[in-house]
């Protein structure tokens, strides 16, 4: 892992599982059993990131906050492989999709779902459960709270994960097949 001081700004938090070649950059704060997976770098060189508890943010999404738009992730979030958080807002318990792009001053109602591949454009406002797809993103529906079952599962997974990795990853040699 790499975790790097900028301008005496140190990251912080709650014993976070970071995988080795994850990073994490100045003027950040992560709650307990939050998961930074391979390739996520969180760059808070310009403005805050919070991660709330339990969140992971996966494979090679990238988190950065621009002068006068810090990146604030609620609890219980999941943050899809190669998504794009930026100077953005997202309430508890959401799933962004994988390679979905969220912009300066977006904010994201909690209990909501961003669908892969969505571009979220400045300054939009999502209300709480909000189904959110497409280029530009849309809402298209309301989501149930029989719905919160599903997005409170995929956060659990990775704090499980996470687990495991903190107790089985190893640096190893590759095995020649026969």
């Amino acid at each position: 892992m790499h975790v790097y001081s900028l301008d005496d700004q140190v990251p912080t938090g709650h014993s976070p599982w970071l995988a080795p070649d994850a990073a994490v950059i100045g003027r950040v704060t992560m709650g307990s059993d939050v998961s930074i997976w391979f390739g996520a770098v969180l760059r808070g060189d310009n403005d805050d990131i919070r991660i709330g508890s339990r969140t992971n943010i996966q494979d090679g999404a990238i988190v950065h906050a621009d002068p006068g738009f810090p990146v604030d992730i609620g609890e219980g979030c999941t943050i899809g492989h190669r998504a794009i958080v930026h100077g953005c807002t997202i309430g508890e318990g959401c799933l962004i999709g994988m390679g979905a792009i969220l912009l300066n001053g977006a904010v994201i109602g909690a209990h909501s779902v961003v669908g892969a591949g969505a571009i979220v454009l400045e300054g939009r406002i999502y209300p709480e459960r909000s189904l959110i797809v497409g280029a530009p993103a849309k809402a298209i529906r309301t989501l149930a709270p029989a719905d919160d079952i599903n997005l409170d599962a995929a956060a659990a997974t990775y704090v499980s994960n996470a687990a495991r990795f903190r107790r089985g990853l190893r640096v190893t040699e590759m095995v020649e097949d026969a």
